[in-house]
C-alpha cells in the first residue's frame, strides 16, 4: 500500500482541478505496473487541466474484492470522512477500480465517491464517464468484462492444473517428511533437488516427488507399525519421535496433527492428488467431495506399502465413526464399572472409545455425560476437565494453524516455549483462548488476557461458546489498537471491538498466502 502527497506551490495549482489517483498491479506484469499507469494518468490529468495531488497505491493486489486494498479502503475513507482535498479520482481503467465477482459491487464504490461529489474517471477508456446512458451501458459491459477475464483466467489456470496432476506433477505444497521435491526439464530428465523454500525457476520445467533420504523412510514406516501393529495413537508417536530428538521436515517437534498427515496422505504411497479444497476467485475455502478430487494412482514411487496404507485409513475411519448417543453412553457406562471412576484422561486411554472431546462436543460437557449414566464425581470437577480441554484444543488449534498457513505457501516459525508464531518472518502472533463465563445475573463474559511481555503484532482471540465445548468465534486484535492487558468482550460490543470478529481463521490464514503469479488473476 502507498498513499503520497504530491502538492506543489499553490502558484502552480490555482487553476486546476485537485485530482488523486488509484493504481493496481496484482503482478509485476509490465503491462499494467505502477508506473505505466501513472504516467498515463498524469498525461491524462495535464491535458485536462487538473493536477495530481494525491496517490493511492495496491501494489500487488488482486482486484477480485476489496479486502487486502488498504489504499483502496483508505480512498473511500477518505471520500466519506470528507477529509478529501480531491474532486475527482483518476483510474487507469476499468478493470483497475477492480475486478469484482459482482458488477453491482464495483459500482456501489463508484457511487459512494459520486454522492460526496467526487467523480471517478477512466483515462484509457475510450467513453467518458459521464453518468450519459452510454457512458453506463459501458462502463457496465467493461465491469462484467473485467470479472469474466478473471473467472475465464481461473479456469483455464485450473484446467492446466489437473492436466499436470494427470501426468504426473506435483502442484504446489511442501514434499513432506520422508519425500523430496526433485525438478525435471520439460523432457522428465532430473535437474536437482529443491530445498524447503525453493522454487523452479523455468516455465518449463516441472516437479516431481521423490522418497528422501533412508532415516526418515524407515521412520515413515515405522509410524505406520505402531499405529497397525503397536495400537499406538497420534500424539503417543508423536511424543515418541520427540522424546527421540527426530523433527519434522521443518525441524519443529511433532504433534498429533503432523503425525495425522503422515498416516492419512496419499503421497505416502505414490497418489497424486488435487482439488480436495478450492479457493476460487478468492471465495470462500471449501472442501471438496472426492468425486471432484483429481487424482493419479501410482505416479510417484511410494515409501509406504498400500496395503499398511488402507489398514490405516480403515483404523481411523472406524475410530472417527459417528456413534449414537445411546451407543456413546453404553460405551461411557462400561468404562465406568471397569474402573469405577471416570476422568478425561480415563475416557482418552482407553481403545474403541470416542474421545473426552466427543462427549463434551455431544452432551454439552463431560459432566452432563456423567450424570446420564449416574456417575457422581466426589467433588465438581466442571472447571478442571474444561482447563484440560481448553489446553488440549489450544494446543491443536496452534498446530492446525501451522499447517494450514504452510498449505497456502506461507512460512511459520512457532517458539515452543511460548507458542508466539511468526509468519513470513514478517508478523508474529500469538493464539488464545477465552473460556465463556456467566455472571450471576446469567450474563455472558469473556476475558481475553493480551501477552504484553511476548507484544505479537496480532492476538488470535478464540471465544468459546456457553458451553465451552466448541469455538463461538475469532478475534483478530491488531496490537497498536489495544492499550489495555485484558479486553473483556460480551455477546455485542460494538464497532470497535466487533469489527475485528470472524466466524472463523481464513481471513487470518490469508494473511498468510503466498500465491504464485499465475494464480492471481490481474
Amino acid at each position: 500500500m502507498t498513499i503520497s502527497d504530491d502538492k506543489t506551490s499553490p502558484s502552480n495549482n490555482t487553476a486546476k482541478i485537485p485530482a488523486a489517483e488509484y493504481v493496481r498491479m496484482s503482478t509485476d506484469n509490465q503491462k499494467y505496473s505502477t508506473d505505466n499507469q501513472a504516467k498515463v494518468i498524469r498525461q491524462y490529468a495535464e491535458t485536462h487541466n487538473m493536477e495530481i495531488v494525491r496517490t493511492y497505491a495496491d501494489e500487488g493486489k488482486s482486484g477480485l474484492q476489496i479486502k487486502g486494498r488498504d489504499s483502496l479502503q483508505q480512498l473511500i475513507d477518505d471520500v466519506e470522512s470528507g477529509a478529501a482535498d480531491f474532486k475527482i479520482i483518476l483510474v487507469y481503467d476499468v478493470s483497475r477500480w477492480g475486478r469484482f465477482q459482482d458488477a453491482d459491487e464495483s459500482a456501489s464504490y463508484e457511487y459512494i465517491c459520486r454522492k460526496a461529489g467526487i467523480e471517478v474517471e477512466y483515462c484509457a477508456e475510450q467513453f467518458t464517464n459521464d453518468g450519459s446512458p452510454v457512458a453506463t451501458i459501458v462502463k457496465g459491459v467493461k465491469r462484467a468484462m473485467a470479472a469474466e477475464y478473471s473467472r475465464e483466467l481461473s479456469a483455464k489456470v485450473f484446467a492446466g492444473q489437473c492436466r499436470l496432476i494427470e501426468l504426473g506433477f506435483r502442484q504446489g505444497g511442501m514434499a513432506g517428511f520422508g519425500l523430496r521435491r526433485m525438478r525435471v526439464n520439460q523432457n522428465g530428465e532430473p535437474q536437482g533437488v529443491l530445498d524447503i523454500g525453493e522454487h523452479k525457476s523455468l516455465q518449463t520445467d516441472r516437479v516431481i516427488l521423490i522418497p528422501g533420504p533412508d532415516e526418515e523412510i524407515q521412520t515413515v514406516q515405522w509410524m505406520y507399525r505402531e499405529f497397525i501393529d503397536g495400537g499406538k495413537q497420534e500424539r503417543e508417536i508423536a511424543a515418541i519421535l520427540n522424546e527421540q530428538g527426530i523433527t519434522t521436515d521443518l525441524s519443529r517437534p511433532w504433534t498429533r496433527g503432523t503425525v495425522h498427515q503422515v498416516l492419512s496422505n496419499e503421497k505416502y504411497i505414490g497418489n497424486n492428488v488435487y482439488n480436495r479444497q478450492s479457493f476460487k476467485l478468492k471465495k470462500m475455502r471449501v472442501a471438496n467431495t472426492p468425486d471432484l478430487w483429481i487424482r493419479a494412482d501410482g505416479i510417484f514411487e511410494g515409501i509406504v506399502d498400500p496395503q499398511d496404507f488402507y489398514t490405516v485409513q480403515g483404523m481411523i475411519r472406524e475410530r472417527n465413526r459417528r456413534y449414537s448417543d445411546n451407543e456413546m453412553l453404553e460405551r461411557l457406562k462400561h468404562l465406568f464399572q471397569v474402573h469405577g471412576y471416570l476422568s478425561g484422561i480415563i475416557i482418552d486411554e482407553a481403545e474403541s472409545m470416542p474421545s473426552s472431546g466427543s462427549y463434551q462436543s455431544r452432551f454439552g460437557s463431560l459432566i452432563r455425560a456423567y450424570e446420564l449414566i449416574g456417575f457422581k464425581p466426589d467433588r465438581d470437577y466442571r472447571y478442571i476437565e474444561i482447563n484440560r480441554f481448553l489446553r488440549q484444543m489450544h494446543h491443536d488449534i496452534v498446530a492446525e494453524t501451522i499447517i494450514a498457513i504452510e498449505s497456502l505457501g506461507g512460512s511459520v516459525y512457532r517458539d515452543t516455549a511460548t507458542d508466539l508464531l511468526t509468519v513470513n518472518g514478517e508478523m508474529t502472533a500469538s493464539i488464545v483462548i477465552a473460556r465463556c463465563q456467566q455472571t450471576p445475573a446469567g450474563s455472558l463474559r469473556w476475558k481475553i488476557r493480551l501477552d504484553t511481555g511476548l507484544a505479537p503484532d496480532i492476538t488470535v482471540a478464540i471465544r468459546m461458546n456457553e458451553m465451552n465445548a466448541s469455538p463461538l468465534d475469532y478475534y483478530l486484535l491488531p496490537r497498536y489498537d489495544m492499550t489495555e492487558e485484558r479486553v473483556r468482550l460480551a455477546p455485542e460490543n460494538g464497532l470497535m471491538l466487533d469489527a475485528y470478529r470472524f466466524d472463523n481463521l481464513e481471513y487470518f490464514y490469508s494473511m498468510a498466502e503466498r500465491a504464485k503469479i499465475s494464480e492471481i488473476a490481474v
